[in-house]
């Protein structure tokens, strides 16, 4: 199917971008790298009458070091995060992360700013974004910039903070203590890649210790979030893999589980557990490198 007519502007310039999206209000969609708004389109199910294209911004794609901190820009790609270097030392959790997305394809067109603002409750960068504790910085029409954290950025199924009048400019991402190591874990709906669950274990250790640990969960509930129940049972405690077992058996306490045609509640509750389990040992054992 085709989409419905539209409008279609291609700015050079964030400052250009905001003033067509100040011109046309709502009735216009910034478009990043389209692996889900144009699906949408195609079906009809989103009819928008301006499409506002990002992709020729290049001053909102960059992967930098600023400080103690790693600063993504919003329209970095997929196989950008995948492939950098320095991500790979300072947050390796997010280049496996992109790994995992889609295929060859979207990994070269889907960008992370996009990724986040659609929030597909069964998306990867949510889990690795809350367990990074991540912010997303963003600017209105205006020219006001706000930094949104990613704990308060996903809201409910496919809504965040981002406000109508807002562009995603930039992710911020704290880089790792030593000796922390992390993993990110999913089980995949095989047609779409797409997280039925996926966990996303961050841990830091002092000698045996579990010093500090965080744990983001996407694909089970209306939203990404963090399992602070298995955070809290395990902060301060000695590793052993009894402890790391009984805590991951919290993964989904205080959560209604989605259900639909490819798993149901049970089955995705279950899946928590055990990927928490499982990328918990794994974030451990790279901890100790």
């Amino acid at each position: 199917m085709f989409p419905a007519p539209f409008e279609y502007y291609a700015p050079k310039t964030l400052q250009e971008a905001l003033s067509l999206l100040a011109q046309h209000g709502e009735n216009a969609k910034v478009l990043a790298g389209g692996q889900s708004l144009v699906p949408l389109m195609k079906l009809r199910l989103s009819t928008p009458a301006v499409i506002i294209d990002l992709n020729g911004i290049a001053e909102l794609r960059y992967i930098r070091e600023e400080g103690n901190y790693v600063a993504i820009g919003a329209m970095a790609r997929h196989y950008d995060l995948e492939t950098s270097d320095l991500l790979k030392r300072l947050c390796p959790i997010l280049p496996e992360c992109a790994s995992h997305i889609g295929d060859v394809q979207v990994r070269n067109r889907g960008t992370i700013g996009g990724s986040l603002a659609h929030a597909d409750p069964a998306a990867d960068y949510p889990a690795a974004v809350l367990a990074c504790e991540g912010e997303i910085k963003v600017v209105d029409t205006d020219g006001k910039e706000r930094v949104i954290k990613a704990t308060d950025f996903f809201v409910d199924l496919f809504t965040t903070a981002l406000q109508p009048n807002e562009i995603i400019t930039e992710i911020r991402i704290p880089a790792f203590a030593p000796k922390t190591g992390s993993a990110y874990l999913k089980m995949e709906q095989l047609a779409s890649g797409y997280a039925l669950c996926g966990v996303a274990a961050i841990v830091s250790l002092d000698d045996s210790v579990i010093q500090d640990v965080r744990v983001g969960i996407t694909g089970v509930a209306p939203k990404a979030y963090r399992a602070t129940g298995v955070e809290n049972a395990l902060k301060g405690q000695a590793f052993n893999p009894k402890t790391i077992e009984q805590a991951s058996e919290l993964a989904a306490d205080g959560i209604n589980p989605l259900e639909d045609i490819h798993a149901d509640a049970e089955y995705r509750a279950h899946l928590a557990k055990v990927l928490t389990k499982r990328a918990l040992l794994k974030a451990i054992e790279r901890a100790k490198v």
